[in-house]
């Protein structure tokens, strides 16, 4: 099933858990689904509610 593109929080969670439940290891379906939701903010013309990046 594909992942939603979505930047909400409830589609961000939905695709963890899609990703997790693929096979992936848990810090990898965080990124992917974080970049799928920074990709769909971008694109819906919001980059302010893409979310932030951590810095270490």
């Amino acid at each position: 099933m594909p992942l939603k593109k979505g930047y909400s929080r409830k589609s961000i969670g939905k695709n963890i858990a899609m990703e997790e439940k693929a096979g992936r290891p848990r810090k990898q379906a965080v990124a992917i689904a974080l970049n799928v939701a920074r990709k769909a903010a971008e694109k819906a013309g919001k980059p302010s509610k893409a979310p932030k990046r951590k810095r270490k």
